[in-house]
């Protein structure tokens, strides 16, 4: 067992105290987005021996999922992740171009697809998936501008995922002007003093608009489905599907990647022509996770992906030890309270909730004793399945 020091990101879009505070430290007024374990290229974890200082991947070789600490203070960028084709196509061509992996206006950091779950640990909103025709027209309808009748117009002419995704393509490409983006906005807080809103997308469009007055992404909100996640459930996003995280702090696991293409939203690079041709059909994918139980403590999230799965396993004081999931490559988190970790060779290691820590396959069957939480970032094998139930 190894404790693990892991690398941070302080995006501007993230929450100066959540993860502070989830970390039992002394906010220092960043804005703290991510902090990641895993053995990724950019930001690789490292771990504790002997005494020392060494990289994980020296230890673990190169694991196909990473875990994140994810916290938003504010909306994150319209983004969606490419599949596996698209993501080596676009690494490979940005790599004979010459772009640095660490270039502003890259695109593709890696060659994987990128496939996540989100797990909240606060109540989290995100917006995920394109909400169904009839639904987006209820929304369109209702909001009395030239902009809006135009676009409800060319939906009904061109109904589906194939008419949606033209208007997303209008909306990035050939953003609409200013005034037509304000008068949206004017529109939406019109209904909201009436306590008028379809699906919340009227409050929505006024909540980012807060911090992205003028975006094209506010009109794009209005066709993706608003999604709240309760501390303790989770949502599959796979590749191929548009999102924007609003607010919350949660973890994510996700295979080892970082390829992100962004259409609105936004400080950072956009790449409207890739977001589009990365959309993929399917809202299927689109799912809360209905966990499977493994005794009485643990709660595996196990999507229908080979790389990554989670369990969730809280143990009491009165419990003599729990056996955490799974014997292969592990990332344990503790997510609350004070719990001690038991290998099998008799090693011990106290954790305290934010701390971090690499299980290896040699440690064999590990305990966890005391009362607390711990999550396991783990690959799954055929024994576990995952139940994914549509969310629209």
């Amino acid at each position: 067992m190894h404790r693990l020091r892991n690398a941070s990101r302080d995006y501007d879009w993230g929450s100066s105290s959540d993860i502070p505070h989830f970390l039992g430290a002394s906010p220092d007024g960043r804005p703290l987005a991510e902090i990641w374990m895993g053995t990724h290229e950019l930001s690789p974890s490292e771990v504790e021996v002997d005494g020392d200082t060494a990289s994980l991947a020296g230890v673990a070789g190169q694991l196909p999922y990473m875990m994140k600490i994810l916290a938003a203070g504010r909306p994150l960028s319209l983004q969606v992740h490419p599949n596996a084709q698209l993501a080596r196509v676009g690494f490979e061509a940005e790599n004979a171009a010459g772009v640095p992996l660490d270039a502003p206006h890259r695109t593709y950091k890696d060659p994987r697809h990128k496939p996540e779950m989100a797990y909240a640990l606060t109540t989290f909103d995100t917006l995920v998936g394109f909400r169904p025709t009839a639904e987006i027209l209820r929304v369109l309808d209702g909001i009395d501008t030239d902009l809006a009748s135009r676009l409800a117009e060319e939906l009904r002419v061109k109904p589906g995922f194939d008419g949606i995704v033209r208007i997303v393509e209008q909306l990035v490409q050939e953003p609409p002007e200013p005034a037509e983006i304000a008068a949206i906005v004017d529109e939406c807080r019109r209904l909201v003093a009436q306590h008028v809103d379809v699906k919340r997308a009227y409050l929505t469009v006024l909540e980012v608009s807060e911090h992205f007055p003028g975006d094209s992404g506010l009109v794009l909100t209005l066709l993706l489905n608003r999604v709240t996640l309760q501390p303790g459930e989770a949502a599959f996003l796979g590749a191929g599907i548009i999102h924007a995280h609003l607010h919350g702090m949660c973890l994510e696991v996700m295979t080892s990647s970082d390829n992100v293409l962004r259409a609105g939203l936004t400080s950072k690079h956009v790449d409207p022509e890739g977001l589009v041709t990365c959309l993929e059909r399917g809202m299927s994918r689109l799912a809360r996770i209905t966990p499977e139980v493994v005794g009485t403590e643990t709660e595996v999230f196990a999507p229908d992906v080979d790389e990554f799965a989670l369990a969730v396993t809280q143990v009491a004081v009165a419990a003599n030890g729990v056996e955490l999931y799974g014997t292969g490559r592990r990332i344990a988190l503790c997510t609350g309270g004070r719990v001690e970790l038991v290998a099998g060779n008799g090693d011990r290691l106290s954790m305290v909730r934010g701390d971090s820590v690499y299980l290896d396959p040699a440690d064999g069957r590990v305990e966890v004793e005391g009362s607390g939480e711990v999550a396991v970032a783990f690959t799954p094998d055929d024994e576990i399945a995952g139940r994914l139930i549509d969310l629209v």
